[in-house]
């Protein structure tokens, strides 16, 4: 079983090059591509191959999808072409759905740059055979792996230029620099295109951590290589795969981002407001605010917000925006959190939303408290709903 996957770009990454460092890393999943391509409704249309590839420094595996030329080499199709074709395809539900987003998030930034509706665009190399094939197989291993949580190293920016169908463009090109906004770049002085569009769209897609979660044990690595040759580096991609350090915990391990400041000149009644926009931004975990008295006893406020680490940057800019702070300390933590669900039960002719979490010691559970006041019970009955309502939420849970 693997917990949780890393990608190390020391190349770079592409379509081909993230199905390769798979396919190395895991290589059960080499008998099932052909297959895919069936279900995906285009068997004729293309050519896999797998290699063992050595550059002599690093060995790993070569993938390739060669494009059969039954149409002239026309690579010009429109999304909404290309999303009906695999909504009609007989993909499993999952590997179909992720190849839809992936393109999805293609189309989007494209119709940002070129200022056309999305169903509008028009693929050019994203819009080849191949490309499409490498979309729908890294959709169906990711499907197949199933991991928990991804990370990724600082993504290689490149540099220079890539001739493409609208011409010669800036490297990353701008559909690349789209999808790669709010990832850390790096820029280790190596020219030519690192990312293309395709893979940074499954990156966008894994929406992969920034570092390394704690607990996790290292069960294998695998290298993905890529066509081009880069003085002095390997053009692969290292896949490392973990599992946890003691399956057996009864929580889960992540991190979040705490970003801490006080306020002492900005009104009660704005910091409410504050707080709240702070509260409704995406990813964020949670907000709390505690009094405290400063220097010459003037009373302020100490406020904590928790986020996702990869929305770290958007929350703090909000932070500055909505608050008069001048500072945000950043700090990234550990945390290991239950396992969590919330469940529908009907106590009389009413229906309650319970939070029932698994501990170490069983299950426990928590009634909602805007249902209870909702019914319109005094404090008895609703301390006798609480009371059921919660013991038949662990019995649903405990019998599923």
């Amino acid at each position: 079983m693997v917990n949780h996957i890393h990608l190390d770009l020391v190349g770079g990454l592409s379509g081909d090059m993230f199905i390769s460092s798979m396919l190395d890393a895991f290589p059960r999943f080499k008998k099932g591509l052909a297959q895919v391509i069936v279900d995906a409704g285009f068997p004729d249309l293309v050519e896999l191959e797998t290699l063992d590839h050595d550059d002599g420094t690093l060995t790993g595996t070569r993938f390739t999808v060669t494009a059969i030329d039954q149409e002239g080499q026309h690579h010009h199709r429109h999304y909404s072409d290309i999303k009906g074709r695999l909504q009609d395809s007989n993909l499993d539900t999952m590997t179909r759905d992720n190849a839809l987003e992936i393109f999805r998030l293609i189309a989007e930034v494209e119709a940002a740059i070129h200022g056309k509706k999305i169903e509008d665009v028009a693929f050019h190399e994203v819009g080849a055979w191949d490309s499409i094939a490498d979309i729908v197989l890294a959709a169906h291993l990711i499907a197949s792996l199933g991991a928990d949580s991804w990370s990724i190293s600082a993504i290689p920016a490149g540099s220079g230029f890539v001739e493409t169908a609208h011409g010669r463009l800036p490297v990353p090109a701008p559909a690349t620099a789209r999808l790669l906004e709010g990832f850390e770049l790096l820029d280790d002085g190596l020219e030519g295109e690192r990312v293309t569009p395709t893979g940074a769209a499954i990156i966008k897609f894994l929406s992969p951590q920034r570092r390394l979660p704690p607990g996790l044990v290292l069960e294998g690595t695998g290298y993905g290589f890529g066509r081009k040759v880069f003085p002095g580096i390997s053009n692969t991609v290292r896949v490392a795969s973990f599992t946890v350090s003691k399956a057996d915990l009864p929580w889960t391990q992540d991190q979040v981002m705490r970003l801490s400041f006080e306020l002492d000149d900005q009104t009660p009644e704005s910091i409410a407001d504050a707080l709240e926009r702070l509260r409704a931004l995406d990813g964020v975990v949670e907000v709390t605010q505690h009094a405290y008295w400063g220097k010459k006893q003037r009373q302020g406020f100490s406020i904590a917000v928790l986020c996702r680490p990869d929305v770290a940057d958007t929350v703090t800019s909000q932070c500055f925006t909505v608050t008069t702070t001048l500072g945000v300390r950043r700090e990234m933590i550990n945390r290991a959190t239950l396992p969590r669900q919330e469940v529908v039960v009907h106590v009389g002719e009413k229906s309650y939303r319970v939070k029932v979490s698994r501990r170490p010691e069983g299950y426990t559970a928590k009634v909602e408290m805007d249902d209870l006041l909702a019914a319109g019970l005094n404090r008895q009955e609703q301390e006798s709903v609480r009371v059921q309502a919660q013991r038949l939420a662990i019995e649903q849970v405990e019998n599923h």
